[in-house]
């Protein structure tokens, strides 16, 4: 789509002032909860350049504010109240090792203690050079990586009048930052790695593989071991009846397969059971279909006779300054 491909540009734009990452860290809920976090609401500051910008004060992408205020502009100005969509459903998988939501741009990390989960915006393969799904492990931990530009790397740039060197040495301009979890997949040539130009995560850029923010990498490369399960998934439709009987669904944008394809009107390819779920008497079948042509990327309520704005279960608060306040359940750290 090509309003995307420009929206992309914008967001690629001039970085603001350098902000630290911090992984958001949510308690893991229990008794067959998906539903995580609160929403928030920030203000635009001044220096605020971009949605990327904002997007790194709070650890997320910068797609994932646009889906959830789909009026904004790339560049707000100041005194423009915006969502942070931090609550969400956990994808539908088992709670352990990596998982990579593609639909989402986001990253879960289930620590072994089954207590926690971190979650961190991803960068990922862009058109026609699509991240795959796939059930894995990390099969290498590479601290300092050298990169070897492949073939089809090597051709791309030198059509854009770029000559690569055969090996890029370890170093601040080295593409795969400083550390870099090589994937048992296909001939390992999938790595989830760190990157020289931080303003790529959290967007459809790369070449397959999957880039982090660098305090990101390095908080998770110091956790996981080799041998810990990695699924990549692609879920861009979420539910869930939690335990109290509130029905939840979250919706983000497919990912387009071509230039032309609209994200806002495509179609879906849905997970199992979402017509059982759609078409129970305790779903409200208007709601659905608003939150299914919405598309805002966060947990909206679809529970029969009842309306988000009486259930308070997504509070919103509010930000200023640019520091969030959390909820009990999340934390954002160093």
């Amino acid at each position: 789509m090509k309003r995307a491909s420009l929206i992309t540009l914008m967001l690629l734009g001039a970085l603001g002032a350098s902000q630290t990452a911090r992984a958001v860290e949510y308690t893991l809920p229990s008794d067959g909860s998906r539903l995580v976090g609160q929403n928030q609401t920030y203000t635009v500051q001044e220096g605020d350049n971009n949605l990327q910008t904002i997007a790194r004060r709070f650890d997320t992408a910068a797609m994932i504010i646009l889906e959830a205020n789909n009026t904004i502009a790339p560049v707000p100005k100041p005194g423009t109240e915006v969502i942070i969509p931090l609550q969400l459903l956990l994808p539908d998988v088992p709670r352990e090792g990596i998982v990579v939501n593609l639909a989402e741009l986001r990253l879960y990390y289930f620590p072994p203690d089954g207590k926690s989960v971190q979650v961190y915006p991803l960068g990922i393969g862009q058109l026609g050079l699509e991240t795959p799904e796939m059930t894995t492990r990390v099969g290498q931990k590479i601290p300092n990586p050298t990169w070897t530009p492949t073939a089809g790397i090597r051709q791309r740039s030198l059509e854009k009048g770029v000559t690569l060197p055969p090996v890029v040495p370890a170093g601040p301009n080295n593409p795969l930052g400083r550390f870099a979890l090589r994937l048992a997949f296909g001939n390992g040539e999938y790595l989830i790695h760190g990157t020289n130009a931080q303003s790529s995560v959290g967007l459809r850029v790369s070449s397959g593989c999957m880039r982090m923010f660098a305090d990101d990498i390095k908080a998770l490369f110091a956790q996981v071991r080799v041998g810990t399960p990695v699924r990549v998934i692609n879920q861009p439709v979420k539910y869930s009846v939690e335990p109290n009987g509130m029905r939840y669904i979250e919706v983000h944008r497919p990912l387009s397969q071509s230039e032309m394809q609209n994200t806002q009107t495509m179609s879906y390819t849905l997970p199992v059971g979402y017509s059982q779920f759609a078409s129970d008497k305790g779903t409200d079948k208007s709601m659905v279909d608003k939150a299914m042509y919405r598309r805002a990327g966060y947990p909206v309520v679809v529970s029969q006779g009842v309306t988000p704005a009486a259930t308070g279960t997504t509070p919103v608060l509010s930000v200023q300054n640019g520091m969030p306040a959390t909820a009990n359940e999340t934390r954002i750290t160093q």
